[in-house]
């Protein structure tokens, strides 16, 4: 079941090699928020799922996937802090644009134990390339099919970007497909942070975030700006 329509314009650079060699498998996405659908590209042919829809499981799987020097590591490793996990590609407009607001966000938030994770659904070298490029300070981990698992433990579509935020009792909070806004983030950022202090209950916070970001994606609609996401197919 969708939590809302969430898929956007498609990204042809890069993605279409990608996936005609590692995307095998489509679901539903679920989502916080409203983008506008569009059609993938010619090159990205995908077979409907003959699964169930997954859904968002309520605390963060513990996944296992390694950095961009091969050492593994898993997200149970920062058990304990409110997390911000981000699921990127190099070749993703929109997920490329969010890395300085990303690095931005955990030195802010660094008080509050925020840590940033990326995940990255493309090939290591890529990776180390583009973290090394744009300097990203925070932890990222890297994924070809076991990528896009990760992307299946969360009950999610392939779909860049999406950012999922995490309490620190590990519990999923909300979602965000799309790519994330300065906005955004420290609304939801501060919602978590109320969570955490007791100020707010998990059903009262998920209710102000999906108010708030609704305003904020009318708000920026209103003024022509747009949260796109790259989906490799079209939402059902």
């Amino acid at each position: 079941m969708r939590i809302a329509a969430a898929v956007a314009i498609i990204c042809v650079g890069g993605a279409a090699g990608f996936f005609a060699a590692h995307l095998a498998r489509v679901a539903r996405t679920q989502a916080v928020v409203d983008t506008s659908p569009t059609r993938p590209p010619p090159e990205v042919t995908e077979q409907p799922s003959q699964n169930a829809p997954r859904p968002i499981p309520t605390q963060v799987p513990n996944i296992t996937l390694a950095d961009p020097g091969g050492v593994k590591h898993a997200l149970s490793e920062w058990k304990g802090r409110p997390l911000l996990i981000n699921f990127w590609a190099t070749w993703c407009a929109p997920c490329r644009r969010e890395i300085p607001l990303l690095k931005t966000l955990r030195h802010e938030r660094a008080q509050d134990g925020v840590e940033v994770v990326g995940i990255a659904v493309d090939f290591r070298d890529a990776v180390q390339h583009y973290a090394r490029q744009m300097s990203i300070d925070y932890p990222v981990l890297v994924g070809e099919q076991d990528g896009l698992d990760a992307i299946a433990a969360f009950g999610m579509d392939t779909v860049f970007p999406f950012t999922v935020f995490v309490d620190s009792r590990g519990r999923i909070v909300t979602l965000k497909v799309g790519e994330l806004h300065a906005d955004e983030a420290r609304f939801i950022l501060d919602r978590v942070k109320g969570i955490d202090s007791g100020r707010l209950d998990l059903t009262a916070a998920k209710k102000e975030i999906a108010d708030g970001i609704a305003a904020l994606a009318a708000e920026r609609a209103r003024h022509g700006e747009d949260s796109r996401a790259i989906p490799a197919s079209p939402a059902t």
